[in-house]
Parts: C-alpha cells; structure tokens; sequence
C-alpha cells in the first residue's frame, strides 16, 4: 500500500515516535532528519514534549473500534495548528502539506503527525495503524502491505509466534 508522501511519512513518523525509547535531543533530532523533517535540531524542552505528544499518539495504533480511533486522531488534529495546503516546490508533484514552514520543529512535528494519522484512515483505512500481536510487544506500526493484512511489528515477531503455536500443537498432537 502506498500513502502519499505526508500520509505516509506523517504516519509513519507518528509510529517512530511511539516506538521511540530515548528522547534525548540528540536521537530526537535523528529520528527527525530520519523522517524527512526540516530543521530538525531539538532542545530539551522539545524532546519532553514530542514524548508527550508520543503518548497522545500511541492510543491511535491498534484501536479496533473504528469510531474510537477518529476520535482519538480528530483529538489530536484540534490541538495541532494545522491548516493544510497545496504545494508543487522543489520540481514535485501538486502535495498537501499540514504546516507552516516557519513553524518550531514541535509545531510542524505535531502537525505532520496529526495530518498523517488522519490521510491515514482516511484513504486506507484505520486497520492499517496497527500495534503488534506477539504477546509482551507493544510495537506500533503503519501497514504498507498490499492485503492489509499484518498483524506483527516485525517478521521475527511473527515467527516466534509461529514457532510457539508449531511447538504447542506438536505436543498436543
């Protein structure tokens, strides 16, 4: 499945962002740059902040009641600034973008997160914001998946699971 470029990078910074373990300013700021952010450089300050924002977006990956998830996400749009808008800069197709270039780096960060969780269930649905089914794993991601069908973080979660039902119904059988 293939979001455009603030759907996609938008969600899935959002998902980075609620992976993330260490929010210092200097791995912030490489998580930032690593997402296509401008200007990415943080503070303290704004490192605390984006763990905070962090938290407010985890409830989003994984919500199985779809009215609940556009809850949570137009929640999320009310305390952003975002007003979004078309630009064609730098020799790229006609795209949305969901902030102000002059912004902080906080502001824009919210903003593209924000628009990106929304472009998300909006053009693909809500399953696709996804948290993983290992038991003891809590790692979110965003589905890019052709069938939409994911359900694992990542393919070594998936194969202890599959591992662990191989095992249990070889002793049961």
């Amino acid at each position: 499945m293939h979001f455009n470029t603030y759907g996609g990078n938008g969600a899935a910074l959002a998902a980075a962002l609620v992976n993330a373990t260490d929010f210092a300013p200097a791995p912030v700021t490489a998580l930032l740059s690593e997402h296509r952010m401008l200007r990415t450089a943080v503070t303290m300050e704004e490192a605390a902040e984006l763990r905070e924002w962090a938290g407010r977006l985890a409830p989003v990956f994984g919500e199985r009641i779809q009215e609940v998830q556009i809850k949570l996400i137009n929640d999320l749009l009310d305390v952003t600034a975002a007003k979004p808008y078309v630009s064609a800069h730098d020799g790229r197709e006609p795209h949305l973008h969901f902030f102000s270039v002059e912004a902080d780096i906080v502001a824009r960060t919210k903003d593209t997160t924000a628009g990106g969780l929304a472009m998300a269930i909006s053009f693909a649905g809500g399953r696709r914001l996804g948290r993983c089914d290992r038991e003891g794993c809590g790692t979110v991601y965003v589905d890019t998946s052709r069938n939409g069908r994911r359900r694992f973080c990542s393919p070594g979660c998936a194969n202890r699971v599959n591992v662990a039902a191989h095992r249990a119904r070889r002793l049961a059988g």
